[in-house]
């Protein structure tokens, strides 16, 4: 993907070629040219940026010149000042004078694919809880899913999930990933996951009471999500301990309006997804 080695030779010494000034917008995609960490830009201060990988993990870097690689090419890092703050990571990478262009990037952080064709579905199958879960996942991964031709239906519950699971016959080339909510030790889901034996299904979830709680508190100017009662509906308690006054289909709406990108969720979630579509589009 690179032209060339850029890291051989010392391309930072003197002479090498002016290296351009970058700044350091939320979202824009870059690599440490030490470590080789790739993240999207989250924070950053006058001596530091702190970069956040696909997978949630967040790692602090101090702005020294031509510490980075922006679509494999040295760039040094600067604090944004007001003129630019707000704008989106294509438009900075676009825009700066003398800076290369970076990938444009899906909401994933993966390479998007221009001129995408959505090949045919695979057999294989991606099986969420219920239709919010779906919509999290197809707002985040559509692309990649696209990409790869895998289809993600919706459960309503698992509570038949072995049935579903027999229903289906995976096999191998057939295999079925399924996203559960709440799986901890000792829960329902945890016991229903536990009769599912086969080699060609594949069942992860996260720790989260519902598919909301996914969604990190401070994209929608929250502190926290609230503790619900037991034996009051989740939802309904959450909705109400915010003080929002709405029905749950709205809430949802704007919960899901609040979220464009893989930093906009938590490590927990991210990681299960990213391991479903490998284990779906793993070749037989």
């Amino acid at each position: 993907m690179y032209e060339g080695d850029v890291l051989a030779g010392n391309w930072r010494r003197p002479g090498k070629g002016k290296i351009p000034k970058v700044p350091a917008e939320p979202d824009l995609v870059v690599e440490d040219a030490d470590s080789g960490f790739c993240g999207a830009v989250v924070a950053c201060d006058k001596e530091a940026v702190t970069l956040e990988d696909r997978f949630g993990k967040r790692r602090l870097f101090p702005l020294a010149p031509a510490a980075f690689l922006l679509e494999g090419r040295p760039v040094t890092l600067v604090r944004p000042t007001a003129s630019t703050a707000g704008s989106t990571a294509g438009s900075t990478a676009g825009s700066t004078a003398g800076a290369p262009a970076g990938p444009r990037r899906s909401a994933s952080g993966s390479i998007a694919v221009e001129g995408l064709r959505a090949r045919v579905a695979r057999q294989s199958r991606i099986y969420v809880e219920g239709v919010h879960d779906a919509a999290l996942v197809e707002r985040i991964w559509g692309h990649d899913l696209r990409v790869e031709g895998v289809v993600v239906e919706y459960l309503e519950g698992v509570d038949d999930l072995p049935a579903i699971v027999a229903e289906f016959g995976p096999e191998p080339g057939r295999r079925l990933g399924v996203l559960v909510d709440h799986l901890v030790p000792g829960s329902k889901e945890s016991r229903i996951a536990a009769e599912i034996t086969s080699p060609d299904v594949l069942v992860v979830g996260h720790p989260f009471v519902d598919i909301w709680q996914a969604v990190k508190p401070s994209v929608l100017r929250i502190p926290a999500w609230p503790d619900v009662p037991r034996g009051v509906p989740w939802k309904e308690g959450v909705i109400a301990a915010l003080g929002w006054r709405m029905e749950p289909a709205q809430a949802w709406r704007r919960i899901l309006g609040a979220v464009s990108t893989y930093t906009d969720l938590e490590p927990e979630l991210l990681g299960r997804v990213e391991e479903l579509i490998d284990f779906v589009t793993e070749a037989p």
